[in-house]
């Protein structure tokens, strides 16, 4: 196995080139773990806080999944509770092959992965319209993205992280907000470009706003733009969030992948 990618990696994850977006994205940058055989398998791990990414085709072997396994074990990613994400037919080896050694993998989060080659007008109409936001509005992006990570993992990252999500966005010209007729944003989300194609993530609204169709309004208009730009629109959501799912798909976006992030459980959880 080598700690290097090269283009054969990138090859292979055109296959997959909208469910393993983000691990394109990430294997262009520098990382902490990377291994790979430029064939059938590659791990990644860009830094702490982040999950490890582990691609592999469809239709593995059995000798297949346990290389993977053992990949794992050998930098202790299921013993040290790492967050990896992987197609479900791995998944769902790796936690039988957990149950095995004694120890318990779960499933935190079932992911589609979507693309958007043509964006759909909405059925329902919101009031307002989508807003750049600028180095003047950084506070009001962080209390956004507070607002995003405490729905997401029920716990806000440290401040300074925070912020410099925030600046990087803003410089970027990649953070937008829906702000209604009157002028007061409810609903936010940031894109990331990453060759040909444009990540849309961190959808958020603020919950008093929610049901009134802003956040399908804020995510059709950034579609447009991005696609406008050039890329193509692609974004993750949660399997289990039917609504949002829903929401996607009536403006245009079509379900290309799926996967899932396992991590071992805590002991108090196995009963």
């Amino acid at each position: 196995m080598d700690a290097f990618v090269n283009e054969k990696d990138f090859e292979l994850l055109a296959d997959d080139r909208c469910t393993f977006q983000v691990l394109d994205r990430i294997l262009r940058q520098e990382c902490e773990l990377i291994r790979t055989d430029h064939e059938r398998l590659i791990l990644c791990h860009s830094a702490s806080r982040y999950p490890v990414w582990i691609w592999t085709p469809d239709g593995l072997t059995e000798a297949e999944k346990e290389a993977a396994w053992k990949l794992a074990s050998e930098f202790r990613l299921v013993e040290e509770g790492f967050e990896i994400i992987m197609k479900y037919e791995l998944a769902e080896y790796f936690m039988a092959r957990a149950e095995k050694e004694g120890m318990k993998m779960g499933c935190q989060m079932e992911m589609m992965a979507y693309d958007c080659p043509e964006p759909k007008t909405p059925e329902f109409p919101a009031d307002g319209e989508l807003y750049e936001c600028t180095p003047e509005d950084t506070d009001e992006v962080v209390k956004f993205l507070g607002g995003f990570f405490m729905d997401l993992d029920g716990e806000l990252p440290p401040d300074e992280r925070i912020l410099a999500k925030a600046q990087e966005y803003i410089g970027n010209q990649a953070f937008f907000q829906w702000k209604t007729a009157e002028g007061t944003p409810v609903a936010c989300c940031y894109y990331r470009p990453n060759q040909d194609m444009a990540s849309i993530g961190g959808v958020w609204t603020v919950p008093e706003y929610r049901r009134k169709h802003y956040a399908q309004q804020l995510v059709y208009a950034v579609t447009k733009k991005i696609a406008g730009m050039g890329y193509l629109p692609m974004l993750y959501t949660d399997a289990n969030y039917a609504a949002s799912n829903a929401c996607y798909q009536k403006i245009g976006y079509t379900l290309r992948g799926r996967l899932c992030t396992i991590k071992r459980m805590e002991e108090e959880k196995m009963i």
